[in-house]
């Protein structure tokens, strides 16, 4: 369990483990939809599926444990800014990858796991590789839903990285220490 002094080294590996999956992906999902790069299309749901199950014990993990506590005493408007950053991080990674599994699967293109398919693509008989949408308006929803959560989430990383830089810079607490393995003192 988290401690005000030392966090658990589960916390530890699955908040790095999903903060530089989520950074990697958004960065690749970026790129693919500037760039047209469609054949990392299949990589990048992939390693999103992967990354889902890593989600799923993290946000039960904050569930079970709870946010970790302070190092120390902060104004009331701190404290309630680090929690619903932390909060909106935890939901903001979760729906992630469900809305991408919608934008895949009710646009007819399917999603798996490399070669193991979860939901099969709906393809037209007459045209192989040519997807035929289950619902187009489901398929947009999730299309823009995965976008703009994606650019919510690096905000919402920019605002984390400086809360913590603000700690360990200005503050010069324990709070990135913590996150790094150390024992706040």
């Amino acid at each position: 369990m988290d401690t005000e002094k030392k966090l658990s080294g589960l916390t530890i590996a699955l908040h790095w483990l999903v903060a530089l999956s989520i950074l990697t992906l958004c960065g690749v999902g970026i790129y693919m939809v500037q760039s047209e790069a469609w054949p990392l299309y299949h990589i990048h749901k992939s390693i999103g599926l992967l990354i889902f199950a890593l989600i799923i014990a993290r946000v039960a993990w904050r569930l079970v444990n709870g946010l970790p506590k302070p190092v120390r005493e902060f104004s009331r408007f701190e404290h309630l800014a680090a929690k619903t950053v932390h909060w909106l991080l935890l939901l903001g990674t979760l729906a992630m990858p469900l809305t991408g599994m919608l934008f895949s699967g009710a646009s007819g293109h399917g999603f798996g796991i490399f070669s193991w398919e979860i939901f099969p693509a709906n393809y037209a008989p007459d045209k192989p590789g040519q997807a035929i949408p289950l619902n187009a308006a489901w398929s947009d929803l999730g299309q823009a839903l995965h976008g703009y959560l994606g650019y919510l989430l690096l905000a919402l990383i920019v605002l984390h990285v400086a809360g913590a830089l603000k700690h360990h810079i200005l503050d010069k607490d324990h709070t990135l220490s913590r996150m790094l393995g150390r024992r706040a003192e």
